[in-house]
């Protein structure tokens, strides 16, 4: 087997791992917004692949298959998950400025459903999360994404920049973002008034 590129591993894991977390191979579109390039660019690493024997892709939708288990190894298996500064409207959420490390994680330890999204990380501060083991300096993991389910612990955009953690429910017919701590009140927002950057899908921290 010949050698990988950054980019070529990158997007073998990516498709190992969202087989395995989906049940199904991710098409050139999926693999091409992941990555935010593309989809002649993804078709073209996903050829490199094909001619270095890793992965096997008919015309068929859906149809690439990995050819072989063992990874380089001198290569991670592991995410690289970018954790932003600060989260700015009218910026795309993943801009460079916005980027302020990055992390890495065990993608065998996201949960299912996960795989296809894009993710990134922000750091907690203060304890309003404290009784759903969110606690100050923490690193939340979220999917990128505007929708969100009643209940769900999402990052949101308030009061034209604010970024913060809650869990999200409706009442009154305005969003409520409710902390986990009664020491702190729920905050209430109109319909439109409220912009949802992702929702939280794992925790990172530092002991």
């Amino acid at each position: 087997m010949k050698g990988l590129t950054d980019k070529q591993q990158e997007i073998l894991d990516f498709i190992s791992d969202f087989t395995r977390q989906e049940g199904m191979a991710p098409t050139i579109y999926e693999i091409s917004s992941h990555f935010d390039i593309k989809s002649a660019t993804a078709f073209a690493h996903v050829r490199s692949l094909q001619r270095k024997g890793y992965v096997n892709r008919s015309s068929k939708a859906r149809s690439l298959t990995l050819l072989n288990t063992e990874r380089p190894k001198h290569l991670s298996l592991s995410l690289s998950i970018p954790i932003l500064g600060r989260i700015s409207a009218g910026v795309p959420l993943l801009a460079e400025e916005n980027i302020e490390r990055k992390v890495t994680m065990d993608p065998t330890s996201l949960p299912k459903g996960v795989g296809g999204h894009k993710l990134f990380g922000l750091m907690v501060h203060g304890e309003s999360m404290r009784d759903l083991g969110i606690l100050d300096g923490d690193i939340v993991i979220a999917k990128q994404t505007n929708e969100a389910s009643i209940g769900d612990i999402v990052i949101a955009l308030v009061d034209g920049g604010e970024t913060t953690v809650k869990s999200l429910y409706i009442t009154d017919g305005q969003w409520e973002l409710r902390p986990a701590n009664k020491d702190f009140k729920s905050r209430f927002y109109p319909l439109d008034k409220l912009s949802i950057q992702g929702v939280v899908v794992a925790l990172q921290r530092t002991y």
